[in-house]
């Protein structure tokens, strides 16, 4: 498989070697660019399966320009490439629909495989970032205490189908990969999923997932992948 990827990072030389090192991985660099900006625009005009997007740029942030990407091509896999370990900017990426978040010190064949699996449907964050991710999740699950308390079943407003699709959901699964294994349209999908954000009055997959996970549903809805042995 050939996957074609946008990279926007603001480092030249290292998009230079990026590319480099995915070119030799059968991973087709359609772009590599320096300006969210720019970015965006490419996004717009090209046919892509994935998005590899860093954090901390000039002008244009990295959660600005995934905030765009998602408007415009909600399907698109848009994962962050980052040195950032921060709490909040894992789950502001996570929140706002990113559904990698990997990081720049990560083996090579790592983050290949972690590509890959993003472009298969998976929501997939860098091996060092578990405790973090636990942190993050474990803190809203404080924070909801109360609300779970009053409301000890918050899927009671989903249909059966809802239902389902949120634990697809659940597992990290994209639209295109739900809809071919319910052999339903990836348009009708994307009305379910509306529908359930809308009834669990949520913005985000990435946060109906969590509560998914939060609430038994299954048991965790993100891929952390193998960590090597150094």
């Amino acid at each position: 498989m050939n996957e074609r990827i946008l990279l926007i990072d603001d480092h030249t030389l290292f998009r230079a070697g990026l590319r480099d090192l995915l070119t030799r991985r059968n991973i087709q660099v359609v772009a590599d660019v320096g300006d969210g900006s720019e970015g965006v625009k490419i996004a717009a005009s090209e046919s892509l399966d994935i998005v590899l997007l860093d954090m901390r740029m000039p002008h244009m942030d990295g959660i600005s320009v995934l905030k765009i990407l998602k408007e415009t091509k909600p399907d698109l896999p848009v994962a962050m490439l980052t040195t950032s370990s921060d709490e909040s900017d894992l789950v502001g990426a996570l929140r706002n629909g990113a559904q990698g978040y990997l990081l720049k010190d990560m083996e090579p064949d790592e983050l290949v495989v972690a590509l890959r699996e993003i472009v298969a449907g998976k929501t997939v964050v860098a091996p060092d970032l578990a405790p973090v991710l636990a942190s993050a999740v474990q803190g809203d699950s404080l924070e909801n205490d109360t609300e779970k308390e009053e409301k000890e079943d918050p899927f009671a407003v989903l249909t059966p189908r809802e239902f389902e699709i949120l634990t697809l959901l659940a597992e990290g699964q994209s639209n295109k990969v739900i809809a071919r294994n319910l052999g339903i349209s990836d348009g009708t999908v994307k009305l379910h999923v509306k529908a359930i954000l809308r009834k669990l009055n949520i913005s985000s997959r990435i946060t109906a997932a969590v509560m998914a996970v939060e609430h038994g549903v299954k048991k965790t809805p993100i891929t952390m992948p193998p960590k090597r042995e150094r």
